[in-house]
């Protein structure tokens, strides 16, 4: 079987040795070499010095010389299309800095290994694996179905697989025919591709959009906040890391903060807790939806955008039941087709709509409910 490249990017020769040595324990990936900074990196390819080129790069984001975000530019410069995958420290710079790498294209990221590795190196190791196996699959061919890995190589990767929903289906739900009636919140759900998604969509509503806007991407603790900061800067409509406690205000997106379920109660008030993960993740987008649709019943839309799993499908469920509108967004669009493809599958989805028609169609729903 074909192994997959990796380039393990960093300027600590220690954490260089650390990754490389979690990645090589799956035997379906090898890697093939190392650069202490993106300035060695550059240096390295413009003088061939790989013998092959790799199939995805992780890298620091906090490099001397040439750090992470300068890198990717640089990468893009020369028209090299390698899907990187951001490793950060959980800092208040680190944690920019890999909002402003997402936004410049990296695939996706993760957080270094702390001070205490051997608390958390599994945890790491684990979803560094997957990662590396969803950047190389869902971006190798995109002519073809992403390919599974079988449960023995990497069982979490079980939920990764997708199918091609055919032309006809894709626009049967399109034509999906709904009455919208007033429109008092919506809902949205994202993983992996949905830093980038989420920019896309939340920075075209306009800042009277009358409604509150819950969000849940799925993301670690320590980063949710630059999330927000960064999505507040660039939006018309005001963005927050939601706390507990705050009163659910109209024309405010409010982001689920990473470790934390967010619920909407029928105090029409956020609250945060810690209860267990579902589909291994925390904050979940069901437990979000599930609760919403308890309180908005039919004045609601729900998003499920980009992600990888399972997560919004039962949420979805109960949105339609209660009445709601669903959405969910197109394969083409999707940087990994998994949680749209479920949703999808559910038959509760009333449009499947390409990523950049979502805040429009959002729009006309909400303003069309007022008439």
């Amino acid at each position: 079987m074909k192994k997959i490249k990796v380039l393990v990017v960093d300027d600590s020769a220690l954490m260089r040795k650390i990754i490389s040595d979690m990645i090589k324990e799956d035997s379906s990936i090898e890697v093939i070499g190392t650069a202490r900074n993106g300035q060695d990196l550059m240096d390295k390819f413009s003088s061939n010095f790989y013998k092959t080129m790799p199939d995805v790069i992780t890298m620091d984001v906090e490099m001397p010389k040439m750090d992470g975000i300068t890198a990717l530019g640089e990468l893009k410069k020369k028209n090299i299309d390698i899907p990187v995958i951001i490793l950060s420290s959980i800092s208040k710079e680190g944690t920019k800095l890999t909002m402003e790498c997402l936004a410049a294209g990296a695939f996706d990221f993760l957080p270094k290994p702390s001070g205490t590795i051997s608390l958390d190196i599994d945890k790491v190791k684990v979803e560094l694996i997957q990662k590396i196996k969803v950047a190389y699959f869902g971006t190798s061919n995109q002519n073809s179905p992403i390919k599974t890995i079988s449960a023995a190589e990497n069982k979490s990767y079980k939920e990764i697989a997708t199918v091609r929903i055919s032309a006809e289906n894709t626009k049967k739900a399109r034509e999906s025919k709904f009455q919208p009636g007033r429109i008092d919140a919506v809902v949205m759900g994202a993983s992996t591709g949905g830093p980038k998604a989420l920019t896309s969509v939340i920075t075209e509503l306009p800042k009277d959009i009358g409604v509150p806007v819950f969000v849940v991407q799925h993301m670690p603790v320590g980063f949710t906040k630059a999330f927000a900061e960064r999505l507040n800067l660039s939006s018309h409509v005001k963005v927050v890391e939601a706390q507990e406690g705050m009163t659910a205000e109209i024309n405010v997106v409010y982001i689920a903060p990473g470790g934390y379920h967010m619920e909407v109660w029928n105090d029409k008030k956020i609250h945060l807790n810690k209860e267990p993960a579902i589909w291994g993740v925390r904050p979940a987008v069901d437990k979000l939806f599930v609760s919403a649709s308890k309180v908005y019943k039919e004045n609601i839309v729900s998003v499920v955008l980009t992600g990888m799993g399972k997560d919004g499908a039962e949420g979805t469920v109960e949105i339609k039941k209660n009445g709601g509108i669903t959405i969910s967004q197109d394969e083409a669009t999707c940087t990994i087709y998994g949680m749209p493809k479920v949703a999808y599958e559910t038959g509760k989805v009333d449009l499947v709509l390409p990523l950049n028609d979502i805040a429009k169609e959002m729009l006309k729903i909400i303003t069309s409910g007022r008439r």
